[in-house]
């Protein structure tokens, strides 16, 4: 019989999607099961979308359209970085494609050559090694602990940068910690990336209007405009509208490596759907209302989490200021035994099982996430289920011994 390619064997699946589904699985065999597991926003976009959705039905071409998207999408996602001080990108510095991962996967494809290394902090959103494993691309970790709030320090960028990674890869604010980067801390950053001309910078930045606190969204070109040359932003319509199913991402960069994923485009998907478009140029320029009022209540779930968090014996968690994550480190309950069950608890692993066998909760093992001290709660499920959820954590915690 023929054999796979070899680069099969390095696809892996998502760990996420198998917590995911066995707590689905659990839950139809008539178990109380809450899911802190899947990072969906869990609210659908206004009715506008819709409107323009059904009006391109009615509207429809049936023909083929553009590789890159079209036109009123890209001056539409313009006209959005543009109120988010990314100014001077036009049609030519953009291309679409279907969900920001794509965007993602087309990059690697764009700018990794097999053997290249590509470097990014941890903990790590899970499709990063994925993609990189994929193309065949060396891996350099850039481990962010806890006591450092989960965050990468000028001096560990430059010593990594100092390695020449062809790609530098950074995601703010971060899944899966919900930690977001000061306008000093981006600069600070954007300094050092300025100190090394050889690497390509990609900032993974779909969650930045879900940040809080009043700190506001920051970006290297911010900082330091001539970063522009070689800064590639990343975007999404899925968290910020709740339009995960929709499958509309966006990059915005320099014109050679906008071209350079037109053309993937033109070899995977040829173009999105008009109807998938239309509803993003609706969410893009339309009303606000929607994703504004959602990130207050983001905000408000935030401090809900972090009450009980800041309580638990043996629970670090530093407090996030975007996203729907939190990301406690419990590696001092690791050893412990739950008294009611008598489980032992050795890893990040053994404590997420646990806690759904025990408690009904799903969490993902920080392990998925490249930091295996922690666990990763996902605070978008509904509002009822929130605060039940919460007390079954604390009381698997406190059942520790």
């Amino acid at each position: 019989m023929p054999q796979l390619a070899a680069r099969v064997g390095r696809a892996k699946p998502s760990a996420i999607m198998q917590v995911a589904d066995k707590a689905k699985r659990l839950k139809s065999e008539g178990r109380d099961i809450i899911s802190f597991s899947i990072g969906v926003p869990n609210f659908l976009p206004g009715s506008h979308v819709y409107a323009a959705a059904r009006e391109a039905l009615e509207h429809d071409s049936g023909q083929y359209g553009s590789n890159r998207g079209p036109d009123a999408l890209l001056d539409a996602f313009c006209e959005h970085l543009g109120k988010i001080g990314l100014t001077g990108y036009g049609r030519v510095n953009v291309a679409t494609g279907v969900g920001a991962k794509h965007v993602i996967y087309n990059l690697a494809e764009v700018l990794l050559d097999e053997g290249d290394t590509i470097a990014f902090p941890t903990p790590y959103w899970t499709s990063y090694v994925d993609i990189a494993e994929i193309v065949g691309a060396k891996i350099d970790l850039l481990p962010c602990r806890a006591e450092q709030n989960y965050k990468l320090t000028p001096a560990q960028l430059d010593e990594a940068l100092a390695r020449k990674p062809r790609v530098f890869l950074f995601n703010n604010p971060s899944n899966p910690t919900g930690m977001v980067y000061s306008k000093d801390e981006i600069a600070a950053l954007a300094d050092v990336i300025a100190k090394h001309p050889d690497t390509w910078i990609i900032t993974d930045d779909i969650y930045n209007q879900m940040v809080f606190d009043g700190v506001g969204y920051h970006n290297f070109v911010h900082a330091r405009p001539e970063l522009r040359d070689r800064v590639i932003f990343i975007d999404s319509l899925s968290k910020t509208y709740g339009m995960p199913g929709w499958r509309v991402g966006f990059m915005a960069g320099p014109e050679i490596v906008a071209q350079a994923v037109v053309t993937m485009n033109s070899n995977h998907i040829t173009n999105l759907p008009e109807v998938t478009t239309a509803a993003a140029v609706a969410a893009l320029i339309g009303p606000q209302d929607v994703p504004q009022q959602k990130c207050a209540e983001f905000e408000q779930k935030r401090d809900q989490v972090m009450a009980i968090m800041s309580g638990l014996p043996g629970v670090v968690c530093p407090r996030p200021q975007g996203a729907f994550y939190v990301f406690p480190d419990v590696s001092a309950l690791f050893g412990k035994t739950h008294g009611p069950s008598g489980t032992t608890v050795a890893n990040d692993v053994d404590f997420c099982n646990a806690l759904l066998e025990t408690k009904g909760v799903a969490c993902v093992p920080g392990s998925a996430f490249g930091e295996p001290r922690a666990l990763r709660i996902s605070y978008t499920c509904p509002t009822p289920q929130l605060e039940p959820g919460l007390q079954r954590f604390a009381e698997f915690v406190r059942q520790l011994a």
